[in-house]
């Protein structure tokens, strides 16, 4: 009885630390967009399209592969000189906000 309580609760916890993480990964990719639409141009309501594109790309397969490549595509047609390095050192200090965040709400 107290080992399956407590397997449940471990349960439970892993699913709470997994919303979270997914959480604080999309706001990543929301901050990400926005930097980038700023580094494109883009202001207003062409900027937050432009990250809710950035969300949507993050949906294509596990991990930030898929919004590397989109990101840097985008530079790449639109002239931004960030080459890969950069945006994944980017990514790295927007996940530590995102994440800072995300707990901040959460408490």
């Amino acid at each position: 009885m107290v080992i399956e309580k407590r397997s449940r609760a471990q349960e439970g916890g892993h699913a709470i630390k997994f919303e979270l993480e997914f959480k604080a990964e999309a706001r990543r990719n929301k901050l990400l967009g926005l930097w980038a639409a700023e580094k494109m141009a883009l202001s207003g309501d062409a900027a937050e399209a432009y990250a809710m594109d950035v969300i949507a790309a993050d949906m294509e397969e596990p991990g930030p592969d898929d919004v590397v490549r989109k990101v840097m595509k985008d530079f790449t047609e639109k002239g931004v000189a960030v080459d890969e390095d950069q945006l994944r050192r980017k990514m790295g200090e927007l996940i530590k906000i995102a994440r800072a965040e995300i707990l901040a709400e959460n408490h």
